[in-house]
């Protein structure tokens, strides 16, 4: 897609649609809309005195453009974003997707669009480029018929007074982010056929060279010379190797305070049978989604790589398949994890946290003073908080309120669970250190933060829960129904307010 920054005469665009935000209650003299009901001969005051348009969040509503006096643009789009004092930055980017992916539908190929936020210039072109780039994903990457075709190739987006260097910024940023976006996505999407954990390796090798990361990858015998057995009794029962895919951003000139390293660690379950500890047939297919958390710091490496932040950020990915054979974990089997702890294995469907419990040890072992791991973890939290917050949990207030803080700006939301020593006590095991479930039914998703708590040693720890978040189950109007890149935009603030 190719991308442009606009500064005036908006309605002379060299797009085949321009594209505006509308608020509810918002009449058609407003500054922005008046102009553009001009164009088309009055039919956006006609609409809303006829309720046709409310600005009601989602709406949209498309228009014929009076053709001559420099306009280019046959169509208009009038996207409502609901009431104006309640629009936020982060829905800029809503609103870009859902006019990029409305100018496709109409079979058009080029759009200009006019967010109506007064803000920063530089942030307003980052989210316009970031939702145009991720609304134009789609799941029908294998079909041979019936695929999405259309393309929209070039998009425009209008801040009225903008330096073209802000925008310049802003729209390459932004578009960083989207297509990190998007490839965590096509990750999540992918079939376990095609994504191995040595697959998974193999794209993170990618994006190491084309971000400028180092690159290395864990087999299982340096694993097991580490002591990583925890990690490795997932992968017992698979003929797939399992893989700790390791990623390195340093950057020319650090800022960092000495000593402090951040680490993302994610899970990276690339197909989850449950083990031995078999899950039902019934939508064991989702499973292959089971790898979302470390498909998140694949791409948030990526974004950081080309981002170059002045902070270093490890990242690692514990890439695993888990499935049931003759040489399998047993419930019941005791394994030795990597700091030396013996874990008491009662559910071989508990295996995100076995996995993440090596590597948030070998993060810490690497120096990293900060952990932030990500995981679809639990089924509970999707009970808990469904599909609109992703549960957090952690060893240090300060760092989750900065994370909380920092997925409020980008639209993304964290609700806080309790961690506390009682429950900790609840996943205390008769004969080994800790077993990997606490009582049946009972806070789920505080017994798996609870679990990966005691392979932290001295680091500040997070842990995000987006088994609920990761996936949506149906399509909206700025994206495609799928995997979410959830937690991505997040990182990235983090990361960069770390600097």
């Amino acid at each position: 897609m190719e991308f442009q920054g606009i500064s005036s005469d908006f309605p002379k665009s060299n797009a085949d649609a321009l594209a505006v935000v509308v608020f509810k209650g918002e009449k058609a003299g407003a500054a922005g809309i008046k102009e553009l009901d001009g164009l088309t001969g009055g039919q956006i005051a006609a609409a809303i005195k006829d309720g046709e348009i409310k600005g009601a969040s989602g709406e949209t509503a498309i228009f014929r453009l009076k053709a001559g006096g420099g306009i280019k643009a046959s169509r208009l789009l009038v996207i409502g974003c609901g009431e104006k004092d309640k629009f936020k930055l982060s829905d800029v980017a809503i609103a870009a997707g859902t006019a990029t992916r409305c100018v496709r539908k109409l079979n058009l190929t080029s759009v200009a669009f006019s967010p109506r936020f007064d803000g920063d210039a530089v942030e307003i072109a980052q989210q316009s480029a970031q939702g145009s780039v991720t609304s134009q994903f789609e799941l029908d990457k294998y079909k041979t018929a019936d695929k999405e075709t259309k393309e929209v190739k070039k998009f425009a987006v209008f801040v009225e007074g903008a330096k073209p260097a802000d925008l310049k910024k802003g729209i390459s940023r932004g578009q960083i982010i989207g297509e990190s976006m998007n490839f965590t996505r096509d990750l999540a999407n992918e079939p376990p056929n095609i994504l191995t954990p040595t697959e998974m390796a193999n794209r993170a090798s990618k994006i190491a060279k084309e971000a400028g990361l180092k690159f290395e990858a864990l087999d299982e015998a340096k694993m097991k010379k580490l002591g990583m057995g925890s990690l490795l009794s997932v992968s017992a029962g698979s003929e797939q190797p399992a893989k700790l895919i390791v990623l390195r951003y340093t950057p020319a000139k650090s800022t960092a305070k000495k000593g402090d390293l951040l680490a993302l660690v994610g899970k990276g379950i690339t197909f989850d049978t449950g083990g031995i500890s078999l899950k039902p047939g019934e939508n064991m297919d989702a499973m292959k989604y089971d790898m979302s958390g470390g498909a998140t710091v694949l791409g948030t490496m990526r974004a950081i790589g080309l981002l170059k932040p002045s902070v270093p950020v490890l990242g690692i990915v514990a890439a695993v398949e888990n499935m049931p054979d003759g040489r399998a974990t047993r419930p019941s089997d005791v394994v030795t994890a990597m700091n030396g702890k013996t874990v008491e294995i009662l559910n071989t469907d508990a295996e995100g946290r076995l996995v993440l419990a090596d590597a948030v040890a070998y993060a810490e072992k690497q120096g990293a003073t900060r952990i932030i791991d990500m995981a679809t973890l639990t089924g509970a939290v999707i009970i808990a908080l469904g599909e609109h917050n992703t549960g957090i949990m952690g060893n240090d207030q300060a760092q989750l309120e900065d994370v909380i803080a920092c997925g409020k700006e980008v639209g993304e939301n964290f609700w806080q669970l309790p961690l506390s020593e009682e429950y900790s006590k609840q996943i205390k095991s008769d004969i080994a250190d800790v077993k990997n479930i606490g009582p049946r039914m009972k806070a789920g998703t505080i017994m798996g933060a609870a679990f990966i708590q005691e392979f932290i040693d001295k680091a500040k720890w997070t842990h995000l829960d987006i088994a609920g978040t990761a996936w949506n189950d149906s399509a909206k109007p700025h994206q495609a129904k799928g995997p979410t890149a959830v937690a991505l935009r997040t990182l990235i603030k983090y990361v960069e307010r770390s600097q």
